[in-house]
């Protein structure tokens, strides 16, 4: 064990980098040393962590030169692109975007859930979705204790989770809208402010990208396909925190009172 740990962050610009980073601070991770990485356009732009001022450095094949710990949220063509890397070099890295979640040989841990899974990574330890996190720490204690048959799923996703420029734009947004102006669309392909709306791309199975990624990693998540999982996810125009409404059936009668 390190008494401290040589940590990088990628993607240190963005909303998840900078809650991570700010996170970091206070749980009073033991971090060593520390390296924010971002793209060519962040290179430069100063961050504070524990008082200290630190400089944004452009994310290269070369950033993970005695790194320990590395967290990840800058996209998921990022990570496919340099987390190799990382993890050739000897890091141990934890992975918030989509790349990795799927593949059979990477673990995709909620720690509340699975954390045995990530004692057998090789490097690297995937993130779920962040709708599926919340589901899972909610229903875990139900399908050790009875066993779960079917998942109806329905999220209500704020714009935090499509990037820090959305939450801006929705602020923007419903400014123009109450002002009765023109809409603004940058990071928004249609109206965000006062709608709901479906913001990922829908597949041949009639799913979204998102529907299928929450039912994709609770089987995988569970290490259990023959759960059957229907998923809805809409974007709502809340700056942050998702919500969801889920109906399980379960294989065993579970009452009211035994599940708190």
């Amino acid at each position: 064990m390190h008494e401290s740990y040589r940590v990088a962050i990628v993607g240190a610009t963005g909303a998840v980098g900078n809650t991570m980073l700010g996170l970091l601070e206070e749980r009073t991770f033991p971090v060593g040393s520390l390296k924010l990485l971002a793209s060519h356009r962040s290179a430069g732009e100063i961050l504070t962590f524990k008082g200290a001022h630190i400089e944004i450095e452009e994310l290269t094949h070369d950033s993970f030169e005695d790194v320990d710990l590395v967290f990840s949220s800058a996209g998921a063509s990022v990570s496919r692109e340099f987390i190799p890397t990382a993890v050739e070099k000897g890091a141990l890295v934890i992975d918030n975007t989509s790349a990795f979640r799927m593949h059979d040989d990477i673990p995709l841990v909620v720690p509340e859930v699975n954390m045995d899974a990530a004692q057998k990574h090789n490097g690297l330890i995937a993130n779920p979705n962040c709708s599926t996190i919340q589901m899972m720490v909610a229903l875990k204690p139900i399908y050790d204790a009875v066993g779960i048959k079917r998942i109806v799923v329905s999220t209500y996703q704020s714009v935090s989770g499509k990037s820090g420029q959305a939450v801006n734009e929705l602020v923007l947004q419903t400014t123009e809208a109450l002002e009765g102006k023109p809409i603004t669309l940058d990071r928004f392909p249609h109206q965000m402010a006062f709608n709901v709306a479906f913001d990922w791309t829908f597949t041949d199975s009639g799913d979204n990208e998102e529907e299928l990624k929450m039912i994709k990693e609770t089987h995988k998540i569970l290490s259990d396909d023959s759960i059957g999982v229907s998923a809805t996810t809409v974007r709502v125009p809340v700056f942050f925190a998702h919500s969801e409404y889920i109906k399980v059936e379960t294989k065993k009668k579970l009452t009211q009172a035994e599940a708190l």
